[in-house]
């Protein structure tokens, strides 16, 4: 009988653990206890609980990490490696920023499934932030349905890419006050953007290490459906402070939107809060909602995450047309029912992120009139 393995059968290999060092383990330990001790001023939370610390390693006696900041928060730095350089082992501490140059604030929009009017969100949440004094770029990551452009007008525009002491930058477009990049401005009209592995990879951190954004209070990232490759490289490699939630009432958009939650919580990025789009319907004589596809689904997520149902988005006719002219209802009628949710909701991210912005545009709106 012949000895060698059929090539129709898979030889059976024993499975080696690799051996844990405990004393690395310990040392983890040890130092993750000293960074949970440091908090964001802001938020008023640690830095391991916001998933700023990444990629955390021990060698020997020396310490590595990444840390994810704003422009406002790389002082942070020097209080971590004087925090580390109390450690009796420690030789020393190598921490290494990652930041998008210029960006205070870096929020994601997400959702668990497509179709529940996550790019509108994005995009009238822009252009509500926008309206109140800030400076505001929208990332569209959407790598499947790069939508936004066409949303903000921009839909035939070409991209510059600059030469700068760091490298080659692509500039940003503006629209409506609003910069703008996208992977559908880098593709060809009604071509499918069918870009896989390392290619997918490659391009998504070019869109988030290679733009000049300049100065930004706030950068939104419309980030693609589900919890895919492109949803985790850019979690991975971007400095979000947080997330916001897109849902729709009905439970199979609630299904969804847990799968994305437990993304989130595996790379420590908290979620901001629920908004619950296409909530109601308004009568159009007595004015009476109408729940068109359910009810409760938001706050329901709002309550199992004990995070903010920020708002609850109403059906419009117009938010579409606003979105087909390149438009956006929040600025061509902000007095609506879609542009005061939208405004409340620009207000409360203003209030959690600290920003002054809106006092000196009401400044402004008095002394023009």
């Amino acid at each position: 009988m012949s000895s060698h393995t059929s090539p129709f059968q898979r030889a059976e290999r024993q499975h080696v653990p690799t051996p844990h060092d405990p004393i690395v383990e310990a040392r983890e330990i040890e130092v993750k206890a000293l960074l949970k001790t440091v908090t964001e001023p802001i938020l008023n939370t640690d830095i391991v609980s916001l998933g700023m610390v990444r990629n955390l390693r021990i060698v020997d006696n020396y310490v590595y990490l990444r840390l994810y900041v704003g422009k406002h928060q790389q002082d942070l730095k020097a209080e971590i490696v004087s925090l580390l350089s109390s450690l009796e082992w420690c030789k020393k501490s190598y921490v290494e920023i990652c930041t998008i140059a210029g960006v205070r604030t870096t929020i994601a929009v997400s959702s668990g499934k497509g179709g529940v009017g996550k790019s509108t969100t994005a995009v009238n949440l822009a252009a509500a932030l926008r309206s109140q004094g800030n400076k505001v770029g929208l990332l569209d990551a959407d790598v499947y349905g790069p939508n936004v452009p066409q949303m903000l007008g921009l839909a035939q525009s070409e991209v510059k890419v600059i030469d700068t002491p760091s490298g080659q930058r692509f500039i940003p477009l503006e629209a409506h006050g609003i910069k703008v990049m996208s992977v559908g401005l880098l593709a060809a009209p009604d071509h499918p953007l069918a870009w896989r592995g390392p290619v997918l990879h490659k391009i998504i951190t070019q869109f988030i290490q290679e733009v000049e954004w300049g100065d930004l209070d706030y950068l939104l990232i419309d980030l693609p459906p589900g919890t895919g490759d492109a949803q985790i490289t850019i979690v991975q490699e971007s400095p979000i402070c947080g997330v916001i939630l897109v849902t729709t009432p009905q439970q199979v958009a609630v299904a969804d939107v847990r799968r994305s939650i437990h993304m989130f919580r595996r790379v420590g990025i908290p979620v901001l809060g629920i908004i619950e789009n296409m909530s109601y319907l308004l009568c159009g004589h007595c004015g009476t909602p109408n729940p068109i596809f359910g009810s409760g689904g938001g706050q329901q997520l709002a309550d199992e995450l004990q995070s903010p149902l920020l708002g609850q988005v109403p059906i419009d006719a117009k938010i579409c047309t606003g979105g087909d002219i390149g438009t956006p209802l929040t600025l061509s009628e902000p007095d609506s029912a879609v542009g005061q949710v939208f405004s409340k909701i620009a207000i409360a991210l203003n209030t959690t992120f600290a920003t002054s912005n809106l006092d000196k545009h009401q400044e402004e709106r008095v002394l023009i009139s």
